[in-house]
């Protein structure tokens, strides 16, 4: 019985993933061998001795300590892609509302629930109507940095409402490049998409190469008077420039999906509480997603969609597979193998793949790996983790 322990409130149709037979999920779960979690901020006091995989039921995975994970040879997930038209949905409404005061409308007409008589209340706002005039999309220009599972939707739903649409991502991989519209004008500098674009919308993640990626610098180089959209995460902003380019009137409006103190009475600020994936479709393919990873990872070994370790699969074989995690040094596998041989275990299928400085290995073997095997190849050096998953 695999034991799940789950974190914040999962939604059903992942838990119900979970065959009832094979696993037992829950809060209350001790020693698991699996975590599975959505913002709750993971500490590393809360990943016991024989925990094997964390997933995330969301892309970004800034809760969990994945340095520490891959310390000890723990498997983090995500789910790229599974809250993707949800965010892309959320990104659209805010194009609209930075371009028609919608908002400050809706406002100005409750403010006259006092008046009840429909002839006075006609003049009114045919009156002041006027205070609300906006801007049409068709014919602008939209930056899309970052053009992934989001981006690319972004980069799709502005060139179905007419907008000309400028991509920028060097990281692209050849997943994304098939999704993306071949009307798309990929761009090779970001000063260059700043400064013609209307609408600049980000879909990077958060790491230490894109903290600040919008900067004093960076923010020179935009379209006076552009429109600037984070629904990634708010550290990628710098917050001081951003001000300060609010105040020049370099940026007309910032819309974004994290509030910031000190910026939440600026009228030409629009921010909301973190509601990019706040949708039930979103919460239930996030869950699903994560759920079906870890099933297919604690069963089988097999690895998709994680940040650490790469993407491995092998056909399960009859008899008994190991799973071997240890550090990307040279003269591993021939340790490993060496091992196996000095025991005469007779190898079925191996397949070794390394990211950076991890690796990781699927190796079946025809008899019952003992102690005395497992043993052996814990001890190692670089090896973090060993596991048998029988067939």
């Amino acid at each position: 019985m695999y034991k799940v322990k789950t974190f914040n409130a999962i939604a059903e149709a992942g838990l119900a993933r979970f065959p009832a037979d094979k696993y037992a999920v829950g809060a209350d779960q001790e020693s698991p061998e699996a975590i599975l979690l959505r913002s709750h901020k993971l500490a590393t006091d809360e990943m016991p001795v024989g925990l094997r995989a964390i997933a995330r039921a969301g892309a970004g995975v800034n809760n969990v300590p994945v340095e520490a994970c891959s310390e000890r040879g723990i498997v983090v997930f995500n789910t790229p892609g599974a809250n993707a038209n949800s965010v892309k949905e959320l990104v659209l409404t805010a194009l609209l509302l930075a371009s028609r005061d919608v908002f400050g409308g809706i406002q100005y007409v409750r403010s006259l629930a006092n008046v009840s008589d429909e002839t006075e209340l006609n003049k009114l706002v045919e009156a002041e109507k006027k205070r609300f005039k906006g801007r049409e999309l068709v014919g602008k220009t939209l930056g899309v940095v970052g053009l992934g599972a989001i981006g690319s939707l972004v980069a799709r739903a502005g060139m179905d409402m007419g907008m000309n649409v400028l991509g920028y991502d060097p990281a692209i991989s050849v997943d994304a490049a098939w999704r993306i519209p071949s009307q798309v004008e990929r761009m090779q500098e970001l000063p260059s998409l700043f400064a013609r674009a209307d609408y600049v919308t980000l879909h990077v993640p958060l790491l230490p190469v894109t903290e600040g990626l919008v900067n004093a610098e960076s923010l020179n180089a935009f379209k006076k008077g552009s429109v600037l959209l984070n629904f990634a995460r708010q550290p990628i902003v710098a917050t001081d420039a951003l001000r300060q380019a609010l105040a020049d009137g370099r940026i007309s409006r910032y819309v974004a999906d994290f509030p910031v103190p000190g910026m939440l009475d600026d009228e030409r600020v629009m921010l909301t509480p973190h509601l990019g994936a706040s949708t039930d479709e979103a919460e239930e393919n996030c869950a699903v997603m994560a759920a079906d990873q870890l099933c297919r990872f604690l069963e089988t070994g097999s690895i998709v969609n994680s940040v650490n370790y790469p993407s491995v699969s092998l056909e399960p074989a009859d008899g008994y597979r190991l799973t071997i995690t240890n550090r990307n040094v040279p003269g591993m596998l021939g340790q490993i193998t060496s091992v196996l041989a000095e025991r005469e275990i007779n190898v079925i299928d191996m397949l070794n793949k390394s990211r950076d400085d991890l690796a990781y290995n699927l190796i079946d073997v025809s008899a019952e790996p003992d102690a005395g095997l497992l043993d052996a190849l814990t001890a190692i050096d670089s090896v973090t983790d060993v596991r048998v998953i029988s067939a």
